[in-house]
């Protein structure tokens, strides 16, 4: 019987946990918490946010966000509903977002830990990995297509020095913990990222990777609020406000989301800014000027807005400029946006000039954010960046590097949008896996 080590008793761990016990595998999971699927039970507000029914390339993001289409066309949406129906959780439909019936995501992690057990997997939970070592007999590849300035050889010879430990010929790894070896035939990191690090997606991984020879792209908080400059954050703390965020690099678009935006002291918060919050931390990492642009009037243009603005001053020209906005938005937005403008509280609505009423609907239309930072990873969703998918095989997750070793979940530099797209990469990746280094075979299938 084939033994798999799986580092990791989060959703991918737990998934793949399952499935390479199912394929006829002897698995033992490896978890460094004293609780398994900890980041899973706070998941989506503590709701569970399984997977979504928009599967569109863009939910997934990397260096190389094909990767994930590729693993998404052996385990898709439609694969994890059924894999959870046959487990008892019954799902919600919330305009495409996908829940346990329940609300609950305690279920979603009970259900997993339960399927594990019923296959006789073995979790030994405050198992903290001090070390891997490959035996000798398990040659390690070398990946000259990925960087052919690097001598991949001189690579797997440090790696291969690391690791070897040549004294057990049947084993192609142990897995040193404190207090226990363990040996396996194929070994699976789950280790997570290190964006919400009290769940124990610590970051821990990334030095076991590297160990065995695996490159890192640089990880960096994503789903994660945006710092922001200017003094008119600390009076607009606790505002919320409708608006199109659009993330500006260097001067260019890069992207935009729409939704309830969260003004807070030291910057912008809400959905819509965690959507765009992965691209402003990489160009941040990159020196680069920053900016978001906030509308609150998506669903009008300029010219249209100008018009809507001429009919409400004719209605109360007789108010004072303080009171223009009232039933539009917020009082102490409203404070701001007229200060920015120039104009004065004081002033008679039908005393707004043409000049002072098109700096109000530039303001409006494209309020600008100086972005100076993200919050740190304690509050981020997720990460961006992580083992380099160049060195992995979507098809199977095993490493490019070192032959039966598999890599899958949060780990890899693969991050997905909110709205459930973090978990199914970790349900479709950790399947992958767990099948395939339990030896079992996946079919490919037209569309995810």
């Amino acid at each position: 019987m084939k033994k798999v080590v799986i580092v990791g008793a989060g959703a991918s761990g737990l998934m793949a946990g399952i499935v390479a016990a199912r394929a006829g595998a002897q698995v033992t999971i490896l978890e460094h918490t004293p609780q398994i699927g900890k980041k899973i039970r706070v998941t989506g507000n503590g709701r569970c946010n399984l997977t979504n029914t928009d599967q569109s390339p863009e939910h997934y993001r990397g260096t190389h966000p094909e990767f994930a289409m590729e693993a998404l066309r052996k385990f898709s949406m439609a694969d994890t509903v059924k894999f959870f129906g046959e487990l008892g959780i019954y799902t919600k439909n919330r305009n495409g977002y996908l829940y346990p019936h329940s609300d609950q995501a305690a279920d979603v992690a009970e259900v997993l830990r339960a399927e594990n057990e019923h296959q006789h997997v073995k979790i030994s939970c405050n198992s903290v990995v001090r070390s891997i070592h490959v035996n000798c007999e398990a040659k390690i590849r070398t990946n000259d297509h990925i960087n052919a300035q690097e001598n991949s050889q001189d690579r797997a010879a440090e790696v291969n020095g690391k690791t070897d430990v040549g004294n057990e010929k049947d084993q192609r790894f142990l897995i040193e913990t404190e207090s226990w070896t363990y040996p396996a035939d194929a070994l699976i990191l789950c280790t997570g990222s290190k964006a919400a690090p009290k769940t124990g997606s610590d970051g821990s991984g990334y030095p076991l990777a590297e160990q065995l020879g695996h490159r890192i792209i640089t990880p960096l908080p994503a789903l994660v609020q945006l710092k922001a400059a200017g003094k008119e954050f600390q009076k607009l703390a606790g505002i919320r406000a409708e608006a199109k965020v659009t993330l500006r690099v260097e001067d260019t678009p890069v992207c935009s989301d729409q939704g309830e935006v969260q003004l807070t002291g030291y910057g912008i918060s809400g959905i819509p800014v965690f959507q765009v919050s992965r691209f402003a931390a990489e160009a941040l990492e990159q020196q680069k000027k920053v900016q978001v642009w906030l509308d609150f009037f998506p669903e009008f243009t300029a010219d249209n807005l100008m018009t809507f603005f001429k009919q409400r001053i004719q209605q109360i020209s007789y108010k004072r400029m303080g009171q223009f906005f009232t039933g539009m938005l917020p009082g102490k937005l409203s404070e701001v946006l007229l200060i920015k403008a120039g104009l004065k509280a004081s002033e008679p609505v039908g005393r707004l000039s043409p000049e002072g009423m098109m700096k109000l609907i530039l303001l409006l239309k494209a309020y600008p954010v100086d972005i100076t930072g993200t919050n740190s990873f304690d509050q981020a969703q997720t990460c961006a960046g992580g083992v380099d998918t160049r060195e992995v095989d979507p098809g199977t997750m095993e490493s490019g590097i070192v032959p039966g070793l598999y890599l899958a979940g949060e780990l890899l530099d693969i991050d997905g949008a909110c709205g459930g797209y973090n978990l199914q990469w970790a349900w479709t990746s950790g399947y992958i896996a767990g099948t395939s280094a339990a030896g079992g075979r996946l079919q490919r299938k037209e569309q995810p």
